[in-house]
């Protein structure tokens, strides 16, 4: 397990901070990457007319995200190499806590269980780069307040966070190819 921590790379932050667009750019580079459980699940949702979702049932969605987590992890250790996630388990805690619920015992266990590296990539609000759309109705100071709450949980469950620039996407992907050493 903990070889596979060194191997698991998160990138995490508030929506529209080009996250996605940073894992894309990885993947294309020929890197292993997990998802982010969000979009997924809301495409999902619509599609069948489901309850899980972050303006109908938030602790469902949140339920189904960390399931959806849980499985990429499990996933994830099939495979060689460096795993880059879109997100993962602390991501859930700090959803719970934007909306005000309460984070079961479960929801703690999986993010002191199911361990990335300790250094985690986390995405700064950039407004210049922020959009909505049918996935994304979070407006900009909900982003804010994302950031702020996903940070805290990483932080909390023992990650040192390590805050992207808000530069091109090349820069961004030299930086993180120097830091972790591939």
């Amino acid at each position: 397990m903990a070889e596979d921590q060194q191997r698991f790379i998160v990138i995490t932050g508030g929506p529209g901070s080009g996250k996605t667009t940073l894992i894309k750019a990885l993947a294309a580079r020929g890197f292993a990457t997990c998802p982010e459980a969000g979009r997924a699940i809301i495409r999902d949702q619509v599609a069948i007319s489901g309850p899980a979702l972050p303006w109908a049932d938030r602790a469902l969605f949140a339920e189904l995200m960390l399931s959806w987590e849980l499985r990429s992890h499990g996933a994830a250790q099939a495979l060689t190499g460096p795993v880059i996630f879109d997100r993962g388990v602390p991501d859930v805690l700090g959803y719970l806590r934007l909306c005000g619920l309460p984070v079961p015992a479960h929801v703690v266990a999986a993010a002191q269980r199911f361990r990335y590296r300790r250094q985690v990539f986390i995405a700064p609000p950039w407004k210049e780069i922020f959009g909505q759309d049918a996935e994304r109705k979070q407006d900009f100071a909900e982003a804010e307040r994302t950031f702020h709450a996903v940070a805290g949980a990483y932080r909390e469950h023992g990650y040192e966070l390590r805050e992207l620039p808000r530069v091109n996407i090349e820069e961004r992907v030299a930086l993180l190819l120097e830091q972790i050493d591939v």
